[in-house]
């Protein structure tokens, strides 16, 4: 015997348990999320010391978790709430032209490990988002940035995963479909910039630490290298320091001034052509 037909009541019904199964996977998730709130409060404080004392912050994903990337390092070059200064982050799939070169000369998985090594430093943090946790570039890009000496923090989906294993820290979210996993990573996200934003309303940033360790800040007296402090921050407003000399910004001017001229006296050479 044939089944009944389903009447036009049933299938709506249907249709509605279908598309709240999502925000049923996504309520369910959230929960366990809430675990790994310690963890983003503590990387937004160490964030905000690194970052404040100089540091930089690179971030890469693919596909959406570049999206979530960039996300991310726009809420610090601008602001998540209230206005403070500018921190340095960069999304390293966001230079199109840079990472498509390197995909056509070295492969695609070196787009974020070459891009890594030529802006990492020591003490520099490079945050990797994937909801497999088995992108090849990506860790590729973990490798380079141990290796120079930068701390590395992922965001992936469930554990165990080689991201995991490849990073210092990783915040792993347990959800079955990558579209569950990608949407906490921005409520990750989102955590993060409120705990770096808390962090440095306590003057976290103001008293950035080294990753070796050494106070990196002074007061408005001056401080290493001769640059201006104004509360615990880089003078950048090209104002003279304390004893004269230009600030940050007014010496890095005076230079680009100066750049392609030459010495009074000194001899010209010929100009080479250009092709």
């Amino acid at each position: 015997m044939k089944s009944p037909a389903k009447s036009v009541t049933d299938t709506a019904h249907d249709k509605t348990a279908t598309a709240t199964t999502h925000c049923d996977d996504l309520a369910k998730a959230l929960e366990a999320f809430r675990d790994h709130g310690p963890l983003i409060e503590r990387w937004g404080t160490e964030l905000a010391r690194r970052l404040g004392a100089g540091a930089r912050l690179l971030v890469a994903g693919n596909g959406g978790s570049a999206a979530q990337a960039q996300h991310l390092t726009a809420e610090l070059v601008g602001r998540y709430r209230d206005d403070r200064p500018p921190f340095s982050a960069v999304a390293l799939h966001a230079d199109t032209s840079s990472t498509t070169a390197i995909a056509n000369d070295y492969g695609v998985q070196e787009v974020f490990a070459r891009q890594t090594a030529a802006h990492g430093r020591p003490g520099d943090v490079l945050l990797l988002l994937s909801t497999s946790g088995a992108s090849a570039n990506l860790l590729a890009a973990a490798d380079r940035a141990h290796r120079l000496g930068m701390t590395v923090w992922a965001l992936t989906g469930r554990a165990p995963n080689p991201l995991q294993l490849g990073a210092d820290e990783t915040l792993c979210v347990d959800a079955p479909v990558a579209a569950t996993v990608q949407e906490l990573h921005l409520v990750a996200v989102h955590m993060l910039c409120e705990a770096f934003d808390q962090a440095v309303e306590r003057g976290e940033a103001d008293h950035g630490v080294t990753a070796t360790g050494a106070d990196d800040r002074t007061d408005a007296g001056g401080g290493p290298g001769g640059e201006r402090f104004v509360d615990g921050r880089r003078g950048l407003d090209g104002r003279p320091d304390a004893d004269g000399r230009p600030g940050v910004v007014g010496r890095l001017v005076g230079r680009a001034r100066t750049v392609g001229r030459t010495a009074p006296g000194a001899p010209v050479a010929p100009r080479k052509g250009h092709t």
